[in-house]
């Protein structure tokens, strides 16, 4: 009867460590799952089956093969704002990330098509609207990235109805291709 108790209690405690233990994992399992729905949401369907999908600390949540990196809305916003970038959109992200320079080499596509929380249509670097920095929420959309030159027969205004450049005389200028409603 003593060994039965005893190995009893080995098999509650064995379990409530594995519970302990095995929480966080499921726990990163269900935050991977979701940051890969998040990036996905981006991509129309067929793009989202074959993109790669990486997180913002650099794993990789999902291989692809065709040519797109997707990611899931960045830590640092409460909202929506995933996106799905093709190789020249992702040397574009770096340059901006560390604030190099950057000239577009050839046309690059990036897919938001779950929208964005917003951002400064004149400042690349704003974290939130002020009087002046012209703050739009944009709704599902494409960015396209072009030589500078290519981008100067378009608006500016993003309440034109159409495309418009997005941070225009800064190495980070692309069109902005609205393609869905934006919120109320």
């Amino acid at each position: 009867m003593r060994n039965e108790q005893r190995n009893m209690r080995q098999i509650a405690m064995t379990t409530l460590v594995l519970a302990f233990v095995g929480a966080p994992v499921a726990c990163l399992a269900d935050d991977a799952s979701e940051a890969l729905a998040d990036a996905l949401s981006a991509a129309w369907p067929g793009m989202a089956e074959d993109a790669t999908v990486v997180d913002w600390e650099g794993n990789v949540l999902q291989e692809g093969s065709n040519g797109y990196t997707c990611l899931p809305s960045p830590p640092m916003l409460t909202g929506n704002s995933p996106m799905c970038m093709d190789s020249e959109w992702m040397k574009w992200a770096d340059a901006w990330q560390n604030k190099k320079e950057y000239a577009a080499e050839s046309l690059g596509i990036s897919y938001m098509l779950a929208g964005d929380e917003g951002a400064s249509n004149i400042d690349p670097y704003a974290e939130g609207p002020t009087e002046d920095n012209e703050w739009i929420e944009e709704g599902a959309h494409l960015m396209i990235l072009a030589p500078a030159s290519l981008l100067d027969a378009f608006p500016t205004d993003p309440e034109n109805g159409g495309p418009y450049v997005m941070w225009k005389d800064t190495p980070y200028a692309h069109l902005m291709v609205p393609v869905g409603p934006r919120g109320e």
